[in-house]
């Protein structure tokens, strides 16, 4: 509710625009900056083109301040604050990359590096996993801090996601994603110090929770301790040419990248920048794309014949049907005929369907999947 609650103000806030609210003067990095008042020093520096590295921030998720990575140094302030947490302030002086700031973050690179598993060379998310990207940014190669080691098991007995706790960094992201964008509060953490986990409701494996396998949870985490089941082993992200497109399943008009290899879709994707639904996704629009590899999907159509369908060509089929429509019309009458549209069709098809009901056919008798 939180987390609902902060998105829809933050929204208010960008929407409005600055004549139409207080803003704020600061200097970053010696640039000076004005943003609208509630503003938090990530934000502002990201309108100014600064990056400001960050594990367990997320556009569209309640923020939180877990990971601390995205430490600055304000002038005046004795500590280094979170800055996806500090609101911005007149007259406010930010350095995102001082030595301070780069030390501070190095240690904590340092210190989630001590009980996380570097086996980066077969790790599922390699290429896409933020923590390896800032280690290497930072040139982070090991931890000097030595310390016990997690050794959960690797959950995956569901057939949609694949859970290895012993990566996980505890941002957070999975717990606020399945809360706020899924709204199943599936997630949190249990038990306390080291032991610390996110986990279900008693600790029970994903196919005894109550689950939906949304995939938003996988969407969001920044390592490999959720990742996709059905491409482990097949390739890696980079690997993939992401094709943007919209899912058919309902009229809501969800955006996602289909990644394809060698010609073949192998998962779907997506990302914050999706107009519609933004990172969120539904079972069906995330995992259910493999109905087009599906051994029982027709590929070309079919006319029974003596009781049988056989293949035809396409003009042979639409024939077949011109040929038949015209029969009932001239046989029964225009409203004899009536046509159900669906959701999971654009908006342009639903159009001529209705179009030719009326024209073609002579009836008023249209309905849509949708209008209940």
């Amino acid at each position: 509710m939180f987390g609902q609650t902060y998105s829809k103000v933050i929204n208010y806030l960008f929407n409005k625009g600055c004549d139409e609210l207080d803003t704020v003067k600061l200097t970053i990095n010696g640039l000076e900056v004005e943003v609208p008042a509630g503003t938090t020093v990530l934000n502002a520096a990201e309108m100014a083109g600064i990056h400001i590295p960050r594990l367990c921030y997320e556009k569209d998720l309640s923020p939180l301040g877990a990971c601390r990575l995205c430490v600055v140094e304000i002038q005046g302030m004795r500590n280094l604050p979170a800055s996806c947490v500090t609101a911005v302030s007149s007259g406010m002086v930010v350095h995102t990359h001082s030595p301070a700031v780069m030390e501070a973050r190095r240690t904590i690179l340092e210190l989630l590096l001590a009980n996380h598993p570097q086996d980066c060379l077969t790790c599922e998310k390699m290429g896409n996993c933020k923590l390896a990207n800032y280690c290497y940014e930072y040139g982070v190669k090991q931890s000097t801090f030595q310390g016990d080691r997690h050794h959960y098991p690797v959950e995956d007995s569901n057939p949609f996601i694949v859970r290895d706790m012993n990566k996980c960094i505890l941002c957070g992201k999975c717990v606020r994603a399945c809360a706020e964008i899924t709204g199943k509060n599936n997630l949190d953490y249990a038990y306390r110090g080291f032991n610390s986990k996110v986990t279900t409701f008693y600790d029970v494996p994903f196919i005894e929770s109550d689950c939906v396998f949304c995939g938003n949870c996988v969407s969001a985490c920044p390592t490999g301790a959720l990742t996709e089941k059905r491409i482990q082993g097949v390739a890696r992200h980079y690997e993939f040419k992401k094709i943007r497109t919209t899912c058919p399943f309902c009229g809501t008009g969800c955006n996602f990248d289909l990644n394809v290899k060698d010609g073949k879709v192998m998962a779907v994707t997506t990302g914050p920048d999706n107009v519609v639904n933004g990172r969120s996704l539904c079972i069906k629009g995330r995992f259910g794309w493999d109905f087009i590899y599906s051994k029982r999907r027709l590929t070309t159509p079919l006319i029974k014949k003596d009781g049988q369908f056989v293949p035809a060509t396409w003009d042979e089929a639409l024939d077949r049907i011109a040929v038949g429509l015209r029969e009932v019309k001239e046989k029964y009458g225009p409203d004899s005929f009536a046509a159900l549209s669906s959701a999971r069709c654009t908006n342009e098809e639903n159009y001529l369907l209705q179009k030719f009901t009326r024209v073609v056919m002579g009836t008023n008798s249209v309905d849509h999947c949708a209008r209940t």
